[in-house]
């Protein structure tokens, strides 16, 4: 079979001028992780009849797979071929032409994202309080507050004693109903760094009245400093007062760019057969399986930010949000906008014929093949934590020295 080749040094011209690609790595996710180019993408070669049509919903998108040498590339091009995807080419000489020419590796999953919560820490000074401050304020009864972002069932796993479990999407949604006293600290924590701080910068980019800050490092932090984590809480934020939340989160929305679509504006981009177009529901999962938009995926709003990578793999392609209260959809998307990406939100759909049930689940991989995230569950070692975190604080000056990121920050 024949696979047109193209060079490292022409994906890096597609990135820079924003041109639709999906940069493909076919290996198991655990040697994704091991290094990788910044906007690459893990679709393992046996899940690509799983996953495809899901993640790349354009057959005729322009696609090119890499492996490290495995032989992967040939099997790849054959299913993508069998699946009806028409445009299937090779990084020539894989992901060490990509190492020879001088571009960027980066490690872990998930990278850009996380990359460009450090760029937003960065440039924003986000607040933050580390584990041993935040275990004082709790220890002398300060009036705090402190909101989990991470998804229900992580918090379930583990949580900071007596946070309230509210994915970070829901923030500027139900922060009024968590903390009504403009005079109550909230802090916000994740597993780690990127989702916090994303959390504490929409509610300040949102202009809430409290005091709000990150805590620096998250859970993982917390286990470092020696704190006591609690497991199994079931605490919930309720949703505050709608219309303030609706304002300001439209306001935080237009500072990025984000565009607003009318159905019938939503089905001229749905016309083009030219662009790549994602369309996701970012409500939890108890409101998408009541009555969703047909063909909206599910991917609820705080996880879409840090897994972009995962639900986009064509970076250059177009983003379409959905979200009953608009509240959701417009403050992830005026991330996903500072990330590069065009981005809509639709308005006013509601009221009309909605599909009932749950999502499309892909099936999960072999669990010998994921990468073990270091803030996973409750026995990763205080080595990989720290290990993690020094990689973490060093993908601003990476992002530097790649230069094809394009993010910029409100």
């Amino acid at each position: 079979m024949n696979i047109p080749p193209v060079t490292p040094s022409q994906v890096r011209s597609m990135l820079l001028l924003r041109r639709e690609i999906a940069l493909l790595d076919l290996r198991h996710e655990a040697a994704f992780a091991t290094g990788h180019p910044l906007f690459a993408a893990n679709m393992p070669v046996g899940r690509i009849a799983l996953e495809a049509e899901a993640r790349l919903p354009r057959k005729d998108a322009p696609i090119v797979v890499y492996d490290a040498g495995e032989g992967l590339v040939a099997e790849a091009a054959a299913r993508f071929a069998g699946l009806g995807y028409s445009d299937v080419r090779q990084l020539e000489g894989g992901l060490s032409a990509w190492r020879k020419a001088g571009f960027e590796i980066f490690i872990d999953v998930n990278s850009y994202a996380k990359a460009f919560g450090e760029l937003v820490e960065s440039r924003r000074h986000t607040p933050s309080l580390s584990a041993e401050e935040v275990a004082a304020l709790l220890a002398r009864r300060a009036d705090i507050r402190i909101l989990d972002v991470r998804r229900p069932d992580e918090y379930a796993t583990m949580n900071i004693p007596g946070s309230v479990s509210v994915p970070g999407a829901e923030l500027v949604l139900r922060a009024g109903d968590v903390a009504p006293d403009p005079a109550t600290t909230i802090v916000v924590n994740c597993a780690g760094r990127t989702r916090s701080i994303i959390g504490t910068q929409s509610l300040i980019n949102a202009g809430i009245a409290n005091k709000v800050v990150a805590l620096r490092n998250g859970t993982m932090g917390w286990t470092l400093a020696n704190q006591a984590l609690e497991h199994g809480a079931d605490r919930h934020g309720g949703i505050g007062q709608l219309e303030g939340a609706r304002d300001k989160a439209r306001d935080v929305a237009y500072r990025a760019g984000v565009k607003h679509l009318s159905t019938s504006e939503l089905a001229l981009l749905e016309s083009d057969a030219t662009r790549t177009l994602y369309r996701f529901d970012v409500r939890p999962l108890k409101d998408y399986t009541a009555g969703h938009i047909p063909a909206f995926r599910h991917y609820p709003g705080g996880q879409l930010v840090q897994e972009i990578d995962m639900a986009a793999p064509v970076r250059g392609a177009r983003i379409v949000l959905t979200d009953d209260k608009g509240v959701r959809a417009d403050m992830t998307a005026s991330w996903l906008a500072q990330m590069g990406w065009e981005v809509y939100v639709l308005e006013g759909v509601y009221d009309g014929a909605l599909d009932a049930g749950p999502p499309q689940i892909l099936p999960k991989p072999d669990p010998s093949h994921r990468y073990r995230r270091p803030y996973e569950g409750t026995e990763a070692s205080r080595e990989a934590m720290q290990a993690y975190f020094d990689w973490e604080y060093g993908l601003v000056e990476q992002l530097k020295r790649d230069g094809t990121h394009g993010f910029f920050v409100i």
